[in-house]
Formats: C-alpha cells, sequence, structure tokens
C-alpha cells in the first residue's frame, strides 16, 4: 500500500474543524514534501518524524514521501500533527495495517524519542470527535482535561511505539483516562469576613454578584477595594455543565491545566495594566483568545483602571454588551465567547484623594486623570461605588468579624435562582424587551427615576441598568415588585456619575 489517510484535527478558535493527513510514498529520490498551508512549525515535522520512527524501532522509508494536509485552505499550525503524520506514513510503507485508523482520529506532538506530548485545544478536539463517532488517542499530558468531558470515547498513550502496536494487534487495547472525582473548592477561596468594615461595598459587591453586574469600586490606596473583588468568586454559582465545557474548552487552546479542583470553579482574570490590546480581547496571525475570552463565564478584574491605555480599554465594549469578541486576520476569522462580569477598582485622583488634607489634586488634575476613561466605557458598569477610608475607631474597636462568604453566597444563589425562574439568565443579562417586562415600574416610580436620570445626566443604557440592578435588589429581598426603596439604593450606587458632576461643576 502506497497510500494511506489518518484523521485529525486543527485548531481555529474554540472549533477543531477535520483534517486528514493524506500520505503517498513513491519510488524516486528520497524527499519529503508537506503540502496544505502548513505553517513552520507544521513544516519541522519532518525531521521530528523521521527520528521519532526510527527510535521506536521502524523505518523511514528513503523513497519520496508526500503529505497532504487537507483540506488545503485551512491554517495548520503547531506540532499537533507529528502523530498522524507517523502512522501514515507508517501505514502508506505497510509497517502498520490499515484497518483501524478510520475509526480513530489521533493528536499528538512526537519527541525524538517517539515520545507522545500534549497539544494545544485537546477539549474541543475531543467534543468534535464525539459527534463524528471517532476515538480520539491522544497524549497522557491531555489525559486529565479530557476525562473530565463525559461525552466521547478518548484513549490515551505515553508514545508512538504503543500506538502501533495498538493499531497491530486486535488484543491490546489503550487505556482510558481516569474519571475524576469533581470537587468544589469553594470553601477555600478568600473570605469576605476578612476585610474590615466596607459594609455598603461589601453589599454593592453581593448585588453584583447576584445579578451578573458590572461594577467600579472607587477609592483611595489601601481602602479594600482589591481585596473586595477578590472575594467576588467565592458569592458566585459554580458552573453548570455548559458553562464548564465552554470555559475548558477556550482555557485549552492556551493549555491552562484543568483538573477535578478547578472545573466548575469561575474564571478569575486579573491582568496587569501594561497588558496590550491583543493580551486582552485577544490576536495574532491565527487568533488567540485574550483575557476577556478566558474569563468567560467567570470575573474579569482590572485593578489601576486608568493605568490601562484607553484604547485598550474602549475595546471592551462591544464585547460586554454583545458577550463574544470576532477577531479577523486574512488567513482566518475567528469568534471567542467572551460572556464576563466585569470588576474594576482605581483610584479617584492621581494622587489617590480627593477629599481632605490627603488631597494634593486640584479639579483640573482630577479631572484630566478620570478622562482617560472614556464616557461609553464607563456606561457600561451597573454599580459604582466609594471605598473610603475607615472612620476613626473601626480597627481599635473592633469586635467581631463580619459576615462570611457562606451567608452571603446563599443569598445571591437564592435570588439567582428566581432570575432563572423568570426568564432562564440573569438580571445583567437581560435585553431591552426583557427589562421593560421584567422590571416594571408604577407611573410614579417611573417619574422619579426619569428625573433622577436627568439629574445625573444619564443616558437610555443609564436607565436600563439602574432598572436591571433594582431588579436584582428586589430579588435579594424576595420582592415580586420593583418598589421606590429598590430604585433609590440602586441610583445610591452611581458615585462615578456623581463625582464627575461635581468635577464638572468645579471647573465651569
Amino acid at each position: 500500500m502506497s497510500l494511506a489517510i489518518v484523521h485529525t484535527r486543527a485548531s481555529i478558535g474554540i472549533q477543531a474543524p477535520a483534517v486528514s493527513v493524506e500520505v503517498h510514498i513513491s519510488n524516486g529520490m528520497p524527499n519529503f514534501t508537506l503540502v496544505g498551508l502548513p505553517e513552520i512549525t507544521v513544516k519541522e515535522a519532518k525531521d521530528r518524524v523521521r527520528s521519532a520512527l526510527i527510535n521506536s524501532g521502524f523505518t523511514f522509508p528513503p523513497k519520496k514521501i508526500t503529505v497532504n494536509l487537507a483540506p488545503a485552505d485551512l491554517p495548520k499550525e503547531g506540532g499537533r500533527f507529528d502523530l498522524p503524520i507517523a502512522l501514515a506514513i507508517l501505514a502508506a510503507s505497510e509497517q502498520i495495517p490499515a484497518t483501524k485508523l478510520h475509526q480513530h482520529e489521533f493528536l499528538g506532538e512526537l519527541a525524538l524519542s517517539g515520545e507522545i506530548k500534549p497539544i494545544n485545544g485537546a477539549i474541543p478536539a475531543a467534543l468534535a470527535a464525539s459527534r463524528n463517532d471517532r476515538i480520539l488517542v491522544l497524549s497522557q499530558g491531555n489525559a486529565t482535561e479530557v476525562a473530565l468531558i463525559e461525552q466521547g470515547n478518548n484513549l490515551i498513550a505515553a508514545n508512538l511505539a504503543e500506538i502501533c502496536h495498538y493499531l497491530s494487534d486486535n488484543e491490546t487495547t489503550l487505556c482510558k483516562p481516569a474519571k475524576q472525582v469533581i470537587q468544589d473548592d469553594s470553601l477555600s477561596l478568600p473570605d469576605l469576613k476578612d476585610i474590615i468594615g466596607q459594609e455598603q461595598a461589601k453589599r454593592a459587591l453581593e448585588i453584583s454578584a447576584a445579578g451578573g453586574h458590572n461594577l467600579l469600586l472607587l477609592g483611595p490606596p489601601g481602602t479594600g477595594k482589591t481585596m473586595l473583588a477578590t472575594r467576588l468568586n467565592a458569592l458566585l454559582p459554580p458552573l453548570s455543565d455548559q458553562e464548564a465545557l465552554e470555559s475548558a474548552a477556550i482555557s485549552s487552546l492556551v493549555h491552562t491545566p484543568q483538573n477535578s479542583s478547578n472545573w466548575r470553579k469561575r474564571p478569575f482574570r486579573a491582568p496587569h495594566h501594561s497588558a496590550s490590546m491583543a493580551a486582552l480581547v485577544g490576536g495574532g496571525s491565527i487568533p488567540r483568545p485574550g483575557e476577556i475570552s478566558l474569563a468567560h463565564n467567570g470575573v474579569l478584574f482590572l485593578d489601576e483602571l486608568p493605568e490601562f491605555e484607553r484604547k485598550v480599554l474602549d475595546a471592551l465594549r462591544e464585547p460586554l454588551e454583545s458577550g463574544e469578541i470576532v477577531i479577523s486576520r486574512a488567513s482566518a476569522k475567528v469568534c471567542f465567547p467572551a460572556r464576563v462580569q466585569l470588576i474594576a477598582a482605581m483610584n479617584p485622583s492621581p494622587t489617590g484623594h480627593y477629599q481632605g488634607i490627603l488631597s494634593r489634586s486640584n479639579p483640573q488634575q482630577i479631572m484630566r486623570y478620570l478622562n482617560r476613561l472614556s464616557g461609553p466605557f464607563l456606561d457600561r458598569f451597573d454599580l459604582s461605588i466609594e471605598v473610603p477610608l475607615l472612620p476613626q475607631g473601626v480597627l481599635s474597636q473592633r469586635r467581631e468579624e463580619g459576615e462570611s462568604s457562606q451567608s452571603v453566597r446563599q443569598r445571591v444563589l437564592n435570588a439567582r435562582e428566581l432570575q432563572t425562574k423568570r426568564s432562564g439568565k440573569v438580571n445583567a443579562q437581560l435585553s431591552s424587551k426583557e427589562v421593560e417586562s421584567n422590571c416594571k415600574l408604577n407611573p410614579e416610580d417611573a417619574l422619579f427615576l426619569e428625573h433622577a436620570l436627568l439629574k445625573l445626566g444619564l443616558s437610555v443604557r443609564g436607565w436600563h441598568r439602574i432598572l436591571k440592578v433594582s431588579r436584582t435588589i428586589a430579588d435579594l429581598s424576595g420582592s415580586e415588585a420593583i418598589s421606590r426603596s429598590h430604585i433609590a439604593e440602586a441610583l445610591s450606587y452611581r458615585c462615578m456619575d456623581r463625582l464627575l458632576l461635581q468635577l464638572y461643576k468645579a471647573v465651569g
């Protein structure tokens, strides 16, 4: 047999399109030709495959070898095609039988010794193989992550010789990934009771967790803004099966280890303020997911918010609304999911303070500092809360710890259950039409809210966001209708709007 075909998978975004590795061996001057739009690391497979075959006890055919990766117009990168290329060469040269090849798909990078190394994007590939009713064979290094998904019949192997023995002998089997018991690690997360004081900020954090609302924490240095943000995950419910698969599929593209302890844990990403646009929203010649996609179904925390480049933050505006980010390149157009809860922390001025004896900035300096953030970007925050310095006596007279994350989490779960029964989603994800049906106000309360919006200079988007927050506050209290007190509390979490209004008046 001089022609063999082995099935494998490429990696384009969170998709794993099918690729057929076709190998033809013919007489002629010894040569190895690789076609099918391969990039440099794929072309280097020639040397890795030759050494792996020889060190595994096989012969590299001294003939003309043509390898085609079909379809030809699909970009291909990485060492993931080493294993299928090696098996196709062995089958075409009749060193192994080809009878089992059509039932399987193979993925793996080969070391020179013949050992199989793990690849990125194993979970999307495993899901795609199961939909085609094929068995996926891959490295032991990918066993932990594919063991956590129930779909498919995946097998793992340590080296090339092991797979060849399996394909040649009907009595030989390969190991299946050991099933793992999913653990709940919510008790190991930082606890809310560690934070001294800041009861209003804790209340805002609870509302944010209950409705999935974006939250901006504004205050001087050292008041607990970062501590508050890092406690949010302890208040959120675990990922559902579908959400866990979506998050794991994205994480596998950058080879972030998935195990039983973090399978249902919501992602929490906190990029440094020096992050580039490509790092935050994704990019590359063949697009890779950015921080906003790696935080899908979880939390994206931006600390020292004004220190980020303005154009980088503005690039988040569309995905924060749509829940996805589309990256277009000449070679590919990729859509990554990006439904995140945005939490940000910032100082109110370049010197950290804007009131009292510690303030060293005038209104013009503060305005220039805050103008690093565009109005449309700030409009994406449902709540903004001031985290002030603690009043005198709180530290010295502290008698007991505050409320624990577990007790707050129970209220959050109860509120989310009400939202799921009512609309099938958290309040922050309600569309404009759903807001009208789920967040109805009586005429007096609607007029009250409209007057408040005019005073603060808010847009129609602000109207909808306040209604969503009011709905969440009502859910936390177990109320079926939104009352005036719920609206008033929602309006109290607009400290950034009030600060900007105060500064505009100060600078004339």
